[in-house]
């Protein structure tokens, strides 16, 4: 991937990387990889083992989540301008993804496998702490969104036996 200015704004965009210094960005750049998939493609599928967290960087996806009878709905939508990423989990565990994530339109996204994460953290140690810490923190968010959703849907259910 040829590295410019572009690159390292385009970078910065991303909250997950939002805090690191230019120099940071060029070095994690350097180990990031590019890909693109076409509308309807999984980019994810629940289930499976990870290995890679994305960066979206062109085009739209759904998140979804498949109930215990197997249907599937949509738990978000997003685009290039959340600057977002995916699949952090697999840089922790490489364990079992826990959505799937489907391109609605074609999409372009640059990746970083758990063995380049792992390089690089030891290559550059304060760096990968920073992303590490950033990575947990992104974690820690969604988890507490989460627990507040279950108390909403424990609370619904709880009203609904009750017949409030």
């Amino acid at each position: 991937m040829q590295l410019d200015e572009k690159m390292i704004r385009d970078l910065k965009t991303f909250p997950l990387l939002s805090t690191l210094p230019d120099e940071d960005l060029a070095h994690l750049a350097n180990v990031l990889k590019e890909h693109t998939f076409p509308a309807g493609s999984e980019i994810l599928r629940e289930g499976e083992s990870g290995d890679e967290m994305y960066l979206l960087l062109e085009g739209s996806v759904d998140v979804l989540k498949t109930t215990l009878y197997g249907d599937s709905y949509v738990t978000a939508s997003l685009n290039e301008s959340h600057h977002c990423s995916f699949g952090e989990m697999a840089l922790i565990d490489r364990g079992q993804r826990s959505a799937t994530v489907r391109a609605k339109t074609d999409c372009r996204t640059l990746s970083l496998g758990y063995e380049e994460f792992q390089t690089f953290c030891r290559t550059y140690p304060r760096v990968g702490l920073e992303l590490l810490m950033s990575i947990t923190s992104t974690l820690v968010h969604n988890l507490r969104t989460e627990n507040e959703n279950l108390l909403v849907v424990y609370q619904a259910l709880i009203e609904e036996i009750e017949g409030r």
